[in-house]
C-alpha cells in the first residue's frame, strides 16, 4: 500500500509523500529553503491528513483493543471507502489538493493500527530500522538475525508495491493505480474477516 499510494503522490502530485512522513519533513525543509521541485502546500495537506488518520486510528484502537480481528476489518473498510473516494476524485479530475488529504488520512489510520498490532518488523511504511536490523543482527557480527524472513519480506513487499504503483501511474494513469490500491486494501479486509471467523482467538487478541 505504501508503494502504491506514494507512487501516485510523489510522481504526480509535487513529490509529496502521504505514507512516509519522514520524507515529507525532509522535503518540506528543502521547499522552505527554496527548492521549486516540491509542493509545500501538498506536503502540509498530506501531513494534516496523516495526523487526522493517526488520531482516527487511535480512536479505533481504544474502542476495539480487545478485538484484533474487528480492529483490522473495520479500519480496513474505512480505508477502502477513503481510497474509493480518492479514486473517483482522480477519475473525474478533482484537484490533487482534495485527494492528498484523503490518502494521508488512509495511511495515518494504517500506521496507527499497525502500531497497535505491534507485529515486530512490520511497520508498513518505513524500512530504515528494518534494514538496520538485518545488518546489525546478522551472523557476521555474531547475531542470530531474528525474523530475517519477515524483514526481507517487508522490504520486498514495499519495493514491489512501489514498482507496481509507479508502473500503473506512469503507463496507465492515477485512477488505475488508486483502483488497484483499493482492490488490495479490500482484499486485506476480506482476508482479515475470514481469518477472524476461523480463528476466534485472533479476534479476541489473546
Amino acid at each position: 500500500m505504501t508503494g502504491f499510494i506514494d507512487a501516485v503522490t510523489y510522481l504526480r502530485y509535487g513529490h509529496v509523500f502521504v505514507a512516509n512522513m519522514t520524507g515529507n519533513v525532509v522535503l518540506l525543509g528543502f521547499g522552505i529553503a527554496g527548492s521549486h521541485d516540491v509542493s509545500i502546500s501538498g506536503m502540509l495537506l498530506a501531513m494534516a491528513g496523516f495526523l487526522g488518520g493517526a488520531l482516527t486510528g487511535g480512536f479505533l484502537n481504544e474502542r476495539l483493543a480487545q478485538h484484533r480481528g474487528n480492529l483490522v476489518v473495520k479500519s480496513t473498510m474505512i480505508k477502502v471507502v477513503l481510497l474509493c473516494t480518492a479514486t473517483v476524485f482522480a477519475a473525474v479530475g478533482i484537484s490533487p489538493y482534495a485527494i492528498i488529504p484523503l490518502l494521508g488520512l488512509t495511511m495515518g489510520i494504517q500506521n496507527s493500527v499497525a502500531r497497535k498490532l505491534a507485529i515486530p518488523d512490520i511497520t508498513t511504511t518505513v524500512l530504515t530500522m528494518t534494514l538496520t536490523g538485518i545488518m546489525a543482527d546478522s551472523s557476521i557480527v555474531g547475531g542470530t538475525n531474528p525474523r530475517l524472513g519477515r524483514r526481507i519480506g517487508a522490504v520486498a513487499t514495499m519495493f514491489v508495491g512501489a514498482l507496481a504503483g509507479a508502473s500503473l501511474v506512469l503507463y496507465f494513469g492515477i485512477p488505475y493505480a488508486l483502483a488497484a490500491a483499493t482492490t488490495l486494501m479490500l482484499s486485506v479486509g476480506v482476508a482479515a474477516y475470514v481469518l477472524g471467523r476461523n480463528n476466534p482467538v485472533w479476534v479476541r487478541g489473546a
